[in-house]
């Protein structure tokens, strides 16, 4: 007996000195959690795109420096504390940010995530020998990144930066896997790793995209937070229809980019909730008023008063969707308080006779009674049809086809152009509709890039897209040097309340101008199976806390 019980001591303190050295029991996984998509990711390097669909997923596999919550709060992820001046990371001059690194994060092929991944990451958007989809805020306000050691990172800015919270290090791109693809070929602009980034920095790593199907992604044990979900599955599908079907069917766990007139149907079988995230977008009219490319009418500030005048957008939002959820927007920081101008400026009304005596008065006239107003200019009979574009989203269809019929009833034509998803946002090296000017209305919902802070970058006179500035985000050709002045003005305002009146001035002088139309207030409509535990949906990063997400035993 004694013998045995000393064999069995022996075996026993033998197992734990294996699961000693072993380190911790590795994490197990349990099932899939199901999005779906209506516009597939164009692009998986966040340099390259912007697109709601791509920016959504980056949590899955490209953590940033530090996430929001669902209340918006600042939350460590790459970094051990968020920086301040209470713990030394924001200098007293608002002059220098210091990130204190995590010593155990590793991409998800091993390599340890070093100080050196950001200065790659910053090299690499400044680098002339790429086209980002932007160099902001890094060229406007960077003077350096820097770091001393391998888990400290030191930016030094030209002067403070309000927005340097949202906006700096919201991704970071592996030195290891990139820097030989870009000593090779002399740009990341064609690298693998954009559409294929399988060495992540997440809880997920891409397994699979297989183009206009799906994008599989699969847990990745080495990450500091395990997920508890096995798999993280998009489907790509058509349109709005089939992603509602799929909802309604228990096909998909979460729905994406719903409208409000679909929550009652989609709420009534007892196993979806429809969620409201307020995530700062509106959707709107971007007015092209480059000269080179518009129509001669947009330079008219009266004539793009009398389009937003002809639009009925109050009984579109009535006859569509939920008013009390998408009230009708005015401009483009209405959802981001206390900087927005609500109750001073109110919505252009619908006023189709004033804007009938708008369009007479700029000389366009019914000249030959065709029903569509016409002009001569330079000689030559010019008529009144605008280029109206957006997406493929049903709605979006439906919004112009009524659009088309008001406007119709004041002389206006239209030329309604709808193109894919994976075209409509293209920069202009992609030939990108509206980077290359290819409108004259464009119909979608955007938030300023700062979110939760209203820092935009996309208004300046520098930031006009063309051939000799082809990552220039501001695709409306829009040059107002009060505005430059604003923007500019604003960004190193670190005092909220000056920083407000800053902002009102700029809403007040861009509604005057008739750049912006805005339709309606956007939150982030999503829609939730009830077999999926634990998830809390923020404006800023949608899937923050992905890897705390659960499924139903009964699954």
């Amino acid at each position: 007996m004694k013998r045995k019980l000393y064999l069995l001591l022996v075996i026993l303190v033998a197992a734990s000195l294996a699961l000693s050295a072993c380190g911790a029991p590795k994490p197990t996984f349990k099932g899939t959690v199901t999005a779906t998509f209506v516009q597939e990711p164009d692009n998986l390097n966040p340099m390259y795109s912007d697109m709601y669909f791509s920016a959504i997923l980056r949590e899955l596999y490209l953590k940033p420096a530090w996430n929001f919550d669902e209340n918006a709060n600042p939350v460590p992820v790459l970094v051990k504390e968020i920086p301040s001046a209470a713990n030394g990371g924001l200098s007293a001059d608002g002059k220098t940010i210091t990130l204190k690194l995590r010593e155990d994060i590793k991409w998800s092929d091993g390599e340890k995530l070093t100080a050196a991944d950001f200065v790659f990451t910053y090299d690499m958007i400044m680098s002339d020998k790429n086209v980002p989809l932007s160099r902001y805020p890094y060229e406007d306000f960077v003077a350096s990144v820097t770091d001393p050691d391998d888990y400290t990172v030191v930016v030094t800015f030209t002067e403070p930066f309000a927005a340097w919270l949202t906006r700096i290090f919201t991704y970071i791109l592996p030195e290891h896997v990139l820097a030989p693809v870009f000593e090779a070929d002399g740009t990341l602009d064609n690298a693998a790793w954009n559409r294929n980034p399988t060495v992540a920095l997440g809880p997920f790593v891409l397994a699979e995209w297989e183009t206009g199907s799906h994008l599989a992604f699969k847990a990745n044990a080495a990450w500091i937070q395990p997920p508890k979900i096995e798999q993280f599955f998009v489907r790509v599908v058509p349109d709005d229809a089939a992603q509602e079907a799929a909802i309604i069917a228990g096909d998909t766990d979460l729905g994406i980019f719903l409208s409000s007139d679909q929550i009652e149907k989609l709420e009534a079988g007892g196993t979806v909730k429809v969620v409201a995230v307020a995530s700062g977008y509106d959707e709107a009219w971007f007015l092209n008023i480059n000269p080179a490319t518009a129509h001669p009418a947009m330079l008219d500030v009266n004539v793009r008063k009398a389009v937003a005048m002809a639009t009925d957008r109050f009984s579109i939002i009535n006859d569509l969707l939920v008013a009390s959820i998408n009230p009708v927007s005015v401009t483009f920081w209405d959802t981001t308080p206390p900087f927005d101008n609500i109750g001073k400026l109110a919505p252009y009304p619908y006023d189709p006779e004033g804007a009938k005596k708008l369009l007479d008065e700029a000389g366009w006239k019914d000249s030959d009674g065709d029903g569509m107003r016409d002009k001569e200019i330079d000689g030559k009979k010019v008529d009144l049809k605008l280029r109206y574009i957006t997406n493929q989203r049903e709605l979006r269809k439906n919004i112009q086809a009524v659009v088309e019929q008001q406007w119709k009833l004041v002389g206006i034509g239209v030329e309604l152009v709808n193109y894919s998803s994976d075209v409509f946002w293209n920069g202009f090296n992609d030939d990108g509709p509206q980077a290359q000017g290819l409108y004259d209305i464009a119909e979608y919902s955007s938030v300023p890039g700062g979110f939760p802070d209203p820092d935009s970058d996309g208004w300046k006179c520098d930031q006009i897209a063309s051939a000799d500035n082809p990552d220039g985000a501001n695709w409306q050709g829009y040059c107002n040097p009060r505005i430059d002045e604003l923007m500019d003005m604003q960004a190193v305002t670190l005092d909220p309340a000056k920083r407000s009146e800053i902002f009102k001035e700029i809403q007040q002088i861009m509604y005057d101008d008739v750049i912006y139309v805005g339709f309606w207030k956007d939150p982030d409509l999503w829609s939730i199976n009830s077999r999926v535990l634990n998830v809390k949906l923020s404006g800023v990063y949608p899937f923050w806390n992905v890897h705390e997400w659960e499924v139903a035993a009964s699954e």
